[in-house]
């Protein structure tokens, strides 16, 4: 029979040995209009547990959010520092037609944070509407993010909704947000970008 101290000890190896993911997104992330358990990354979690990759993915998904949050969301998961970051922001930005430039600016300092740490970094492109705001607009904001993801070397994900968006099947009566069944999407869409990195 194992010893109180060899059960403590054995515990605090498995707590050491745990990986986990952290998306930092909004409200797509935060599973807006549906169960938390149906959101992505809840499903995520079930898909990377079903394929035998023991990883615990924390959603840090606060609705309204824009890339401002960035740094200072990246601090405070610095607290309990995790294997991946996924910096899923930027949405609310094209939204809301904020300058490129400073979307720029607020993900890059997240990027260089979490680098700082040896965190592996995942950057989630975005896009806006088309014809929002002109073709010029569009240009330079989804520019950004492979422009990022080159300059510091981490890895560019698509867009989190390229297989959801405009389809009215798989989304909220907003248009906007995905439902249950996007949400299925994105989590295998992101299973399969991710499953070779992990």
């Amino acid at each position: 029979m194992k010893t109180l101290f060899a059960l403590l000890v054995s515990f605090m190896a498995v707590a050491q040995t745990k990986q986990s993911l952290v998306i930092i997104g909004d409200s797509l992330t935060e599973g807006y209009g549906v169960e938390a358990s149906q959101s992505y990354p809840a499903l995520l979690q079930n898909k990377l547990k079903a394929q035998g990759l023991d990883w615990k993915v924390i959603s840090h998904g606060i609705s309204g959010s824009t890339s401002a949050s960035a740094p200072s969301r990246v601090k405070w998961v610095l607290k309990n520092p995790p294997q991946i970051v996924i910096l899923a922001l930027g949405a609310n930005d094209g939204l809301r037609g904020l300058k490129p430039e400073s979307t720029k600016k607020n993900l890059e300092t997240a990027i260089l944070l979490l680098k700082e740490k040896n965190i592996k970094v995942f950057l989630s492109a975005m896009k806006v509407p088309p014809n929002y705001k002109g073709g010029q607009y569009i240009q330079q904001f989804e520019s950004v993010y492979p422009d990022l993801a080159k300059k510091h070397s981490v890895l560019l994900l698509p867009f989190i909704l390229q297989n959801v968006a405009g389809k009215s099947e798989l989304n909220l009566t907003d248009g906007i947000h995905p439902n249950s069944k996007g949400h299925e999407i994105i989590a295998t869409d992101l299973l399969s970008q991710l499953k070779d990195h992990l």
